[in-house]
């Protein structure tokens, strides 16, 4: 528990600092040049983004919410940027390039090429000790408070994704449709069947018993901009550290923690958003494509996969990514290249 808590709280920085300083609106102007392009980016109005952008936003479900009111952040470290990153890089972030962010522990110009300013490189170090772990808080509090003062207008929607998830953006929009910004909105999907419970850290070494649901951060999940301003006196900055240190769990848990027992809101459970925690061969493929959330990995000692059937052979495309993209957008070249299909 004590090495996934430290490997947990080593991504918590790239979104919950973003997500928890919503209610800087107007600060930290002179900071944003450290990272200029995401300034810049963020605090354009839609109509006078670029055409990617617009092209983006041209995913609009029912209602006015369209893919350019969301913020999605992609959580990696370099040793996947090739075995990961490229793979999201070529299916769906390329449907969502202009709201995607990609956080990641050391710079990569392969990566920089790709993803423009959109890549964060935090330059710290990606081991697992105290220091790096303090470096990690430490750095990204600075480059994120201009950040978000900057996409508070333009963004309604915060999403936090892992490098092996698969996000279909139309399913996204059509789930959030569903909701108002202005509500306490935290959805995702429990990796447990009941609340957790954890004892909670206070003065004079005592302690108390809190349960609360969380989201596991494996499938992803989404804050409301409402929600997440309320998050800022324990999620921002080292106060996410010093948070989950109060009950000595991971990132994902600490961010139910603080919605549940410090800000008074609910874990709101749905099913589609998936992990690879779970059995991905049962969701049937005549429903893959309303899914939110894909992965992929090892499950119960077996290669843990969605099945699907084409363009691309299991031994072309293990993930299975490539696949079911090429179902969901068979206008992109590469699956119009593939034999058969």
């Amino acid at each position: 528990m004590g090495r996934r808590l430290i490997h947990g709280l080593s991504g918590a920085a790239v979104f919950l600092v973003s997500v928890a300083l919503l209610s800087m609106r107007h600060r930290g102007a002179r900071e944003t040049a450290q990272y200029p392009g995401l300034s810049k980016g963020m605090s354009e109005k839609p109509e006078r983004r670029s055409k990617a952008t617009q092209e983006g936003e041209g995913y609009r479900a029912e209602g006015s919410l369209v893919l350019g009111d969301i913020f999605i952040a992609v959580k990696t470290t370099k040793r996947f940027h090739q075995s990961r990153m490229e793979l999201l890089l070529d299916t769906w972030i390329s449907r969502a390039r202009e709201q995607t962010y990609v956080f990641t522990d050391e710079e990569d110009d392969a990566l920089k090429r790709r993803m423009g300013d959109h890549a964060v490189f935090t330059n710290c170090s990606a081991g697992d000790s105290h220091p790096a772990l303090s470096c990690k808080s430490e750095k990204h509090s600075p480059c994120h408070k201009p950040l978000v003062s900057s996409f508070l207008s333009p963004h309604s929607w915060f999403c936090h994704l892992d490098d092996d998830n698969y996000l279909n953006p139309r399913a996204l929009l059509k789930l959030l449709s569903s909701y108002s910004a202005t509500w306490d909105v935290y959805l995702g999907k429990p990796s447990l069947n009941r609340p957790i419970r954890a004892s909670e850290t206070l003065p004079n070494n005592q302690t108390k018993s809190v349960r609360f649901w969380f989201a596991t951060g494996g499938a992803g999940f989404c804050i409301s901009r409402t929600l997440a301003s309320k998050m800022v006196p324990w999620a921002s900055g080292r106060n996410f550290l010093s948070t989950s240190e109060l009950i000595r769990l991971p990132d994902d848990c600490t961010v139910g923690y603080i919605v549940e027992c410090k800000v008074g809101g609910q874990l709101l459970p749905n099913a589609l958003f998936h992990s690879h925690l779970e059995n991905l061969q049962l969701i049937p493929p005549s429903r893959l494509m309303q899914q939110v959330t894909l992965s992929y990995g090892v499950f119960e000692n077996k290669l843990n996969v969605i099945e699907l059937s084409g363009p691309f052979s299991p031994q072309e495309d293990p993930s299975r990514f490539r696949s079911l993209h090429c179902h969901l957008y068979p206008d992109t070249s590469w699956c119009q290249q593939a034999v058969g299909w």
